[in-house]
C-alpha cells in the first residue's frame, strides 16, 4: 500500500515551492523610508466598520490573527507585532523561523495586549470583528485599524482588503494568480474533477477545552476542498462552520480520507482516548490506513494565501497514489 511521507516531510519539500509561488515580493518596502510613510501620504479603504484613513504602504504593522499574519507576510510584510492563539506557545511555525524572530507578542488572539501594541508604534492593525470588533474604538485610538467582517470562509476577499489597507494590490494579484495555478496543477495530478468528486474527504478537529469538531463547507479548509472539487461525508456536507459531536458519535466522522489535527494538548483535547478508542478503530478510514494526522497551525489556523498553497501541496501528496 502507498504511504504518504512524514508530516515533517512533506512540509519540508512542499514549503519552499509554495512560499515561492505565493510570496513573489519577499522584503518588498514602500516607497517611504524605514520610519513609515508621511502624514500627507494616505490611502482610504472600506473595512467592515465603515471607511479607514490608513497611510500609504505602512511598513510597521501589527496583526492580532493568523489570517492577517498571512496576508501580511504574503505580501511582503514582516509585521513589528502579532499575537498568538491561545494553545500555542508562538506563531504558526509553517513561516520561517528567521522572519518570526522579527515578530513581537502582543498577546493571545481576542486578547490583545494594548499596552504591548501601543509601545510598538504601530502605523497599521489588521484584525477582525470576530476577534476583535468589541475593542475597535481601543485599537482605533492606538492607531488607524482595519477590521475584516469574519475570518476563515471568507479569506479570499480577506486578502484583497489587506492588501488595499497596505498599498499592495499588484501583489495581492501576482500571489491569487499563484494560488490558481497551484490548484489547478493539484487538481491534474488528483485526476481533474471527474475524479476528485467522488472522493469523500473527512476533516475533524479536536480541540482543548471542546467537543470534536466536523468541519462543513464554511471554512477556510472546506473552500479549498470546494476548489478541488472534492466530495465531503454526508455529515459534512454542509453550510455550516462546523458540526460538534462527542466521542459517541463518530460516523460523521467517516470518509474515504480522515485528516485530523489537535488544537492543544492531544490528552486535554481529547485525541489520545479517541484514537485508541473501538469507535475510531472502526473507521472506514481508519481501517483502510487512510486517516492522516495534520498540522493544526498550518491546516486550521495558516488561513490565508501561503496557508492555502501549502495545504494544497500537502493534499497532493496524501491523495495520491
Amino acid at each position: 500500500m502507498h504511504r504518504p511521507p512524514s508530516r515533517r516531510a512533506v512540509l519540508g519539500a512542499a514549503l519552499t515551492a509554495a512560499l515561492g509561488a505565493c510570496d513573489p515580493t519577499p522584503g518588498i518596502q514602500g516607497p517611504q523610508a524605514a520610519g513609515g510613510a508621511s502624514p500627507a501620504a494616505q490611502a482610504v479603504v472600506t473595512a467592515a466598520t465603515g471607511t479607514v484613513v490608513v497611510p500609504d504602504q505602512p511598513l510597521r504593522v501589527v496583526v492580532l490573527d493568523t489570517p492577517e499574519l498571512d496576508s501580511a507576510m504574503t505580501l511582503g510584510i514582516t509585521p513589528v507585532g502579532a499575537s498568538r492563539a491561545a494553545a500555542e506557545r508562538g506563531l504558526p511555525s509553517y513561516w520561517p523561523a528567521s522572519r518570526l524572530a522579527e515578530v513581537a507578542g502582543t498577546g493571545t488572539i481576542g486578547a490583545p495586549d494594548l499596552a504591548a501594541i501601543r509601545a510598538l508604534r504601530p502605523e497599521l492593525i489588521l484584525s477582525n470583528l470576530d476577534r476583535d470588533g468589541a475593542r475597535y474604538d481601543a485599537l482605533s485610538r492606538i492607531a488607524p485599524t482595519v477590521l475584516s467582517r469574519g475570518t476563515g470562509y471568507t479569506w479570499k476577499e480577506n486578502l484583497q482588503l489587506h492588501a488595499r489597507a497596505l498599498g499592495r494590490q499588484a501583489a495581492a494579484e501576482a500571489v491569487v494568480t499563484a494560488y490558481r495555478a497551484q490548484l489547478a496543477q493539484t487538481s491534474h495530478a488528483l485526476g481533474g474533477p471527474g475524479s476528485t468528486a467522488g472522493r469523500r474527504i473527512s476533516v475533524v478537529r479536536f480541540v482543548q477545552g471542546g467537543r470534536i469538531r466536523l468541519y462543513g463547507r464554511q471554512n477556510f479548509l472546506g473552500t479549498i476542498l470546494a476548489d478541488l472539487q472534492l466530495g465531503r461525508p454526508e455529515a459534512q456536507n454542509v453550510d455550516r462552520f462546523d458540526v460538534e459531536v462527542t466521542p459517541d458519535q463518530l460516523a460523521g466522522a467517516d470518509g474515504d480520507v480522515l485528516l485530523y489535527a489537535t488544537y492543544g494538548d492531544p490528552d486535554a483535547a481529547g485525541t489520545t482516548a479517541v484514537l485508541a478508542s473501538p469507535a475510531w478503530q472502526a473507521l472506514n478510514a481508519v481501517r483502510a490506513s487512510h486517516a492522516y494526522q495534520v498540522d493544526d497551525q498550518l491546516w486550521f489556523q495558516g488561513i490565508g494565501c501561503t496557508g492555502a498553497n501549502l495545504v494544497l501541496s500537502q493534499l497532493q501528496c496524501l491523495l495520491s497514489g
